[in-house]
C-alpha cells in the first residue's frame, strides 16, 4: 500500500471530521459534544494544522497538530509542540497509519525548532498509550487532567 501524509483541503473537511468521529466511535470514545469538536475540521484547519494520510482510495487517518498559539492547545507550554485527534479509519487500522502521523507531529515539532511534544490521551484509549511508548513517549504524570466529570486524561512527552 502505497500512502502519503499531507495537510487536508478544505475539500476534505467533512470527510475528515467523520472519519475523526467514527474512529473514536469505534471503541466507544465519543461522548456528550466531544463529537462536535472532533467533526469540526474546518475549524481545526483555521487554528491548527490538520495533517491527513491518504492512498488513492481515500483518507486513511488524521491528527490535529497544535503549534505554539493555537486555541486547540491543552497542555502545551510556549515551547513545546502537540497533537491531538489522531484517528486511523477502520479498514486501515494496523497498517502504521497512526504511528506515522505520531512521527509527522515529532518531526513538525522538530522543525519549528521545539525541544518537546506532547498530548493528553484517556486513561482508556490502552492502544493509544502502546503507540506512544513504543515511539519514546513518557507519562507526564504533573500534567494529567479532567476536561468534564468522568473523562481523565494523561500526560506524554516526548523531549527531541
Amino acid at each position: 500500500m502505497t500512502w502519503e501524509i499531507r495537510q487536508a483541503r478544505p475539500d476534505e473537511y467533512d470527510a475528515v471530521g467523520d472519519l475523526t468521529v467514527d474512529a473514536y466511535s469505534h471503541d466507544g470514545f465519543v461522548r456528550g459534544e466531544y463529537a462536535m469538536t472532533l467533526r469540526a475540521a474546518a475549524d481545526r484547519a483555521a487554528k491548527a494544522e490538520v495533517w491527513v494520510a491518504v492512498d488513492a482510495s481515500g483518507l486513511l487517518g488524521t491528527v490535529t497538530y497544535c503549534p505554539p498559539g493555537s486555541v486547540y492547545r491543552e497542555i502545551g507550554l510556549d515551547h513545546e509542540g502537540e497533537f491531538r485527534m489522531l484517528g486511523v479509519a477502520g479498514r486501515a487500522r494496523g497498517l502504521g497509519i497512526g504511528s506515522a502521523l505520531t512521527t509527522h507531529c515529532i518531526e513538525r515539532t522538530r522543525e519549528l525548532g521545539l525541544p518537546r511534544i506532547v498530548l493528553s490521551t484517556a486513561v482508556y484509549m490502552k492502544t493509544a498509550h502502546r503507540l506512544y511508548e513504543r515511539l519514546g513517549f513518557q507519562r507526564l504524570p504533573d500534567r494529567d487532567w479532567s476536561p468534564v466529570a468522568g473523562i481523565d486524561l494523561y500526560a506524554y512527552e516526548l523531549n527531541l
